[in-house]
């Protein structure tokens, strides 16, 4: 299991990426899943299991999360 710690421009923590063989899994600042990407049909899901897109976007789930004020800042 690789972990990835996602900071914003200040060094701040907004998230983490995990992943192993199969999948990527994105998680916001608390730790909640926010997707995941599945390399066997390089699609992204978010949280509800609905398509955010094609390839790898764990990264812009977490910025979206951010943007979107989940964070204590």
């Amino acid at each position: 299991m690789d972990r990835q710690t996602v900071t914003d421009f200040y060094g701040r923590i907004i998230g983490r990426i995990e992943s192993d063989n199969t999948c990527n899994t994105a998680y916001d600042f608390y730790g909640r899943i926010l997707g995941k990407y599945q390399k066997s049909t390089d699609m992204t899901y978010d949280f509800y299991g609905k398509i955010v897109g094609k390839g790898d976007q764990t990264m812009g789930l977490i910025t979206k999360a951010n943007a979107e004020g989940k964070n204590p800042w």
